[in-house]
């Protein structure tokens, strides 16, 4: 087992986590990634590295997905076959819980572990919104609840190692994506309840409230924006047949075949990252068989609202509202869905020709747990630098284990 930290800009909560790791277990492996912190962070990095940690580097900060997948292609390089669980340095995870998870990862198959805090007690009123909100909407876009989809105390067996090279995402998105594919890669997603820590109200970290949450809701907010391009089109076609019309029915109906035109094209290619692994022929079927179900609804909650005196324009509004998560639930969920694709556990007997050849960091060795050639890999471009390899089971001074980006 390999517990891997990702640490930007650490205090002395990073050795003291180690610290604890070490009483509980001395023979435990640590890696710890430095995500460009700088020279001021220096003394963490070297006091990590005398407690015995295989300290990986590069200059420039690469945001947490991109120090996780370093950190992923070192191990899969190392220590292949060694399941992994990450923890973050703010000293918020504790021991028991690192180990709990890791306790859970050895007698699960084809499934990620992730450590889920319960937000019970004195919790900062962005970590409880943030995660309240993304929540709903992973359960609106997967159907899977899940009571904390921002944890960063996760445990991954050895084989889904050359998946999580896969991946998109170099910040704090890239933990959110690992969640919405991993139904498509063949992987479930099992729970462990852990204690909620927040230190000084969550001080030490790094989100950024808008830039983030941006990048970690992208896939709903390009739905949205499609949708509501939609929505302006249908608005309009819809007020105009009114205009030229008494039927509601031939305003409705006209209305949406303009709109769910404009919104299958756009969503199929542009929206959703699989929208294109279905034939054109199945994805056109399955959506114009959503558009019968949503306009045969659309067209009920209108004229029950009518009815009730409620002007057009407040009831189309709405309609809409109400049929907005239904409509995205179901592309995400079926119409625009990835194919499911079976784990395969990485085979020592592996063709080292269908293997990638480089783990990134330029450095020769097994090559099991890497990803194959034929899968896009985001695997950071990092050198050895001055390495020299030493025990992590021996504490006090030891060589420093340092790699550094090529530039």
């Amino acid at each position: 087992m390999i517990i891997l930290i990702p640490a930007y800009e650490p205090d002395q909560q990073l050795i003291s986590l180690v610290n604890n790791l070490r009483d509980a277990d001395p023979w435990i492996t640590i890696v710890v990634v430095d995500d460009g912190s700088g020279p001021a962070f220096q003394d963490v990095f070297d006091g990590v590295t005398r407690l015995g940690c295989h300290v990986l580097s590069y200059a420039a900060n690469g945001g947490k997905g991109h120090a996780l997948k370093s950190g992923f292609a070192f191990i899969a390089d190392r220590f292949p076959g060694h399941d992994v669980v990450c923890a973050d340095s703010d000293g918020q995870h504790g021991v028991a819980d690192i180990l709990a998870v890791a306790d859970r990862v050895r007698s699960v198959t084809a499934s990620m572990v992730l450590g889920c805090r319960s937000f019970s007690g004195d919790v900062p009123a962005r970590s409880k919104f943030g995660n309240t909100v993304t929540r709903w909407l992973f359960k609106l876009a997967t159907g899977q609840g899940i009571p904390d989809t921002q944890t960063g105390l996760r445990g991954y067996r050895a084989d889904m190692i050359p998946w999580l090279l896969t991946v998109r995402g170099q910040r704090y998105e890239y933990e959110l994506n690992l969640l919405l594919e991993a139904k498509q890669a063949g992987y479930g997603i099992d729970t462990v309840e852990i204690a909620t820590v927040y230190l000084d109200h969550n001080s030490g970290s790094h989100f950024r409230p808008v830039a983030d949450s941006v990048r970690i809701y992208a896939p709903l907010l390009k739905f949205l924006g499609s949708s509501f391009s939609a929505f302006l089109v249908d608005t309009i076609v819809f007020l105009m047949l009114t205009a030229l019309s008494d039927s509601l029915l031939l305003a409705v109906v006209g209305a949406r075949a303009v709109s769910a035109g404009v919104n299958f094209l756009v969503n199929r290619n542009l929206v959703f990252e699989h929208g294109k692994e279905k034939s054109l022929r199945s994805a056109i079927s399955g959506y114009v068989a959503l558009v019968l179900v949503l306009l045969t609804a659309n067209y009920a909650i209108m004229w029950s609202l009518t009815s009730l005196a409620v002007p057009e324009l407040p009831a189309k509004l709405a309609t809409e509202l109400t049929l907005l998560g239904v409509s995205y639930a179901v592309q995400q969920r079926l119409l625009f869905a990835g194919r499911v694709r079976a784990s395969q556990p990485a085979s020592s007997g592996e063709d080292p020709a269908e293997v990638l050849t480089e783990a990134g960091y330029g450095q020769t060795g097994p090559t099991r747990g890497r990803p194959r050639a034929d899968v896009e890999s985001h695997i950071p471009a990092l050198a050895p630098a001055q390495f020299q390899h030493s025990s992590t089971r021996n504490r006090g001074n030891q060589p420093t284990n340092r790699f550094r980006r090529i530039r």
